[in-house]
């Protein structure tokens, strides 16, 4: 082996300039939502909605049985492109636009997200910054379409990224500090 330094490759999202319009990114693995995904996300957000909670009243309901939160379902959404997107990219998510949910989720129901470039612009206002819009798609385990939604947000380019970013710490051989 030799003395040259391995070249190392820090797992992160995309700069501005990586992002391309008209493409499709598939945020896998998918993330089947259980039972317990759904009480404890409904319970931390004070949502005291039987349809999400109570399965005997919920039986009696049009759909026969409790539906995932909604938000939940958006948070997934999200969450599940920001390995591929956004990790240590972004600067802020500046909102939401249009939000739907065309069909329900239940529980055992695997989501798959997906997102499309559908604008980009560098900041005019904060250098080294870019405005994206995404457009997120979220479909279950059979291919249909369960939510939507259209996000804007504020990314990194290359070379600001990486001087805001700053230098990275050395990692000292397996079982020492890092430093």
């Amino acid at each position: 082996m030799t003395d040259v330094p391995m070249r190392e490759v820090v797992q992160r999202g995309l700069w501005f300039e990586e992002f391309e319009e008209g493409v499709r990114y598939l945020h896998r693995p998918g993330r089947t939502v259980t039972d317990a995904d759904n009480v404890l996300f409904t319970t931390l957000t004070m949502n005291p909605q039987p349809l999400h909670l109570d399965a005997a009243w919920s039986a009696g309901q049009p759909f026969g049985q409790p539906l995932v939160n909604s938000l939940f379902t958006l948070s997934t959404l999200v969450g599940q492109s920001v390995s591929q997107l956004t990790r240590g990219t972004l600067v802020a998510n500046l909102g939401f636009g249009e939000v739907a949910f065309p069909h329900p989720v239940f529980v055992g129901d695997t989501l798959y997200g997906e997102s499309v470039v559908t604008s980009k612009r560098l900041s005019s206002s904060r250098p080294g910054q870019g405005v994206l819009v995404l457009a997120h798609t979220a479909r279950n385990q059979d291919g249909v379409v369960v939510a939507t939604a259209s996000r804007t947000m504020l990314v990194w380019t290359r070379e600001a990224g990486e001087r805001a970013a700053g230098p990275r710490p050395a990692v000292e051989d397996a079982g020492e500090a890092i430093g």
